[in-house]
């Protein structure tokens, strides 16, 4: 293994410790950061988002790829097609909770 890839993982490791304490603490400990609700689910969606690319860029080094770029362009269609997926559902759901409950609005 070079001294390069064990040290990113080594950094790559702490920071997803970090991250990972981070939004635990949140969700679990509330009175450390006193954030509202939204705040807090905002907050634990950047540190989701921050954690998949350190897990990207040091784990499965998508940024130093030597020769053609096809992993990185098949790994950013596929995290398009999820966040599609997601937004679309979530948009969906609530839609169907508007509708389908008209006396709560």
């Amino acid at each position: 293994m070079h001294e390069k890839s064990l040290a990113s993982r080594v950094i790559g490791y702490v920071v997803s410790l970090l991250l990972t304490l981070t939004a635990f603490l949140i969700v679990g400990r509330p009175a450390l950061f006193s954030l509202e609700m939204r705040t807090a689910t905002i907050a634990i969606l950047v540190l989701a988002v921050v954690q998949a690319i350190v897990q990207s860029v040091c784990f499965l080094h998508v940024l130093s790829e030597k020769g053609p770029r096809w992993n990185l362009i098949i790994f950013v269609s596929t995290i398009s097609m999820i966040l599609v997926i997601i937004v679309f559902s979530i948009w969906i759901m609530g839609h169907l909770d508007y509708n389908m409950m008209p006396s709560m609005h």
